[in-house]
C-alpha cells in the first residue's frame, strides 16, 4: 500500500483565514449594535419633526444628538426638543427640535425664543395666527416679502420662518445684551405688559 501524500498548508494560511472570519464576525456585530443603538434612540425620542427626521442617521446621529450631552439647563438635546414640544401646539406641533438646535446655533435662550412666538403667533392659545398658519412668521417679524403684500415678512416654510426668527433675536437683540424680556420690551413691543407675558410662557416651559 502506498503511503498518501499529507499536503502542509502554511501556517499564514491558516492565520489568514481565522483574520478574516474574525473581521467578518465582528463587522456583522458591529453593524446590529449599530441599528439596535439607533433605533432605540429613536424609539425613545418619540419626535417626529421632520427636521429632527432628516438628521436621524449614522452619519448624523453623534453630531446632533450626543445623547448624554448637557446641552441647556440640564438637558440633553433629546430632552429640550421633548419639552418644548410638550407646548408647542397647533400649526407649529413637533417643532421643537428646530427651536432647539437653532437657539443653541444662534446662542438665543430656547425658553425666550419659544415663549415669544407663542405669545406674537396666537399658538399659545391652541390656535395660531393666519400669519403663522399661511407665511409661516413666527414672531410678529416685519420685512419684504410682504405675507399677502402686507407688512408682516412671509417665508416659504416654518423652518425658515423659524430660522430667520431666531437668527433676528441673535442679531438685533442678544448682540446688543437684550437678552431677557425685560430688556427687548422697549424695542420688542409698545405694550409694557408684553415682558410679563412672555415671562408667563417661560414659566409655563419651565413646567411643562
Amino acid at each position: 500500500m502506498k503511503n498518501k501524500k499529507i499536503i502542509s498548508i502554511p501556517k499564514y494560511f491558516i492565520h489568514l483565514g481565522m483574520i478574516l472570519i474574525l473581521l467578518t464576525v465582528f463587522l456583522t456585530v458591529d453593524s446590529s449594535s449599530s441599528l439596535l443603538i439607533n433605533q432605540k434612540i429613536v424609539n425613545n425620542t418619540k419626535l417626529s419633526n421632520t427636521s429632527f427626521s432628516y438628521k436621524m442617521n449614522d452619519a448624523n446621529i453623534i453630531e446632533d444628538l450626543e445623547a448624554n450631552k448637557i446641552v441647556y439647563d440640564g438637558m440633553t438635546i433629546v430632552e429640550l426638543t421633548n419639552k418644548l414640544n410638550r407646548v408647542l401646539k397647533s400649526d407649529l406641533t413637533n417643532y421643537g427640535y428646530t427651536y432647539a438646535s437653532k437657539s443653541l446655533e444662534y446662542g438665543v435662550d430656547p425658553y425666550v425664543a419659544v415663549s415669544i412666538t407663542l405669545l406674537e403667533s396666537g399658538c399659545g392659545n391652541g390656535s395660531c395666527s393666519s400669519l403663522t398658519k399661511y407665511c409661516h412668521n413666527v414672531g410678529g417679524m416685519k420685512g419684504a416679502p410682504g405675507c399677502n403684500g402686507g407688512s408682516f415678512a412671509s417665508f416659504s416654510t416654518m423652518e425658515e420662518g423659524i430660522d430667520r426668527f431666531i437668527s433676528n433675536l441673535a442679531r438685533n437683540y442678544y448682540a446688543y445684551g437684550l437678552d431677557t424680556p425685560e430688556k427687548m420690551n422697549h424695542k420688542y413691543a409698545e405694550s409694557t405688559e408684553w415682558a410679563r407675558k412672555v415671562n408667563n410662557y417661560i414659566e409655563r416651559i419651565k413646567n411643562a
